[in-house]
């Protein structure tokens, strides 16, 4: 099985996936965004193709790939279900991951996380992001962008704690 947890940064994600990962048995959460981070190091913005040259790496063709592709080999090598925290918004990745993901793992199940632009703000100072920082300026984007059909099974965490979008997660999971 594989669990894919979306959502604007401050959606819950990561909080989500960390408490769902003790309740589902055999399982463990594998975050896209560490191979971001390595594709930076690695690839120098002057060595990426032109459209990669931007603030995003989900904007490197090689980190759709290589987060299909590490995420086949973890689930061949380890036998885990994966936990998947991650904000995808953008079609062309989202479509590409999905499809690997499913191709591997016909128990694919997607959750896109949504908030208010205002919780959202809200979270990320609380979590001590800088005020008008990058996840800031990429909020209004993944609010707008999640709201397209694509990003099916929508949970509003505006009102919820992290405990009642695990157990909304686990009942569509497990039923």
């Amino acid at each position: 099985m594989i669990i894919m947890i979306n959502g604007a940064f401050g959606a819950g994600k990561t909080s989500a996936a960390a408490a769902l990962q003790p309740k589902i048995a055999n399982s463990m959460v594998y975050d896209p965004e560490e191979i971001g981070y390595m594709l930076r190091k690695l690839l120098p913005e002057e060595h990426r193709k032109e459209q990669e040259r931007t603030d995003d790496f989900q904007d490197i063709e090689l980190w759709r790939v290589l987060t299909v592709k590490i995420a086949r080999e973890v689930k061949q090598k380890y036998n885990k279900h994966l936990i998947i925290p991650m904000t995808i918004y953008k079609k062309e990745n989202f479509d590409y991951i999905y499809s690997g993901l499913k191709e591997m793992d016909q128990d694919l199940h997607h959750f896109c996380l949504t908030a208010s632009l205002d919780k959202i703000f809200e979270r990320l100072a609380k979590r001590g992001d800088q005020f008008g920082g990058w996840q800031y300026q990429q909020a209004p984007k993944c609010v707008e962008a999640f709201k397209a059909d694509v990003f099916e099974t929508r949970i509003c965490t505006d009102q919820l704690e992290t405990g009642d979008v695990i157990d909304i997660i686990l009942e569509k999971v497990e039923g």
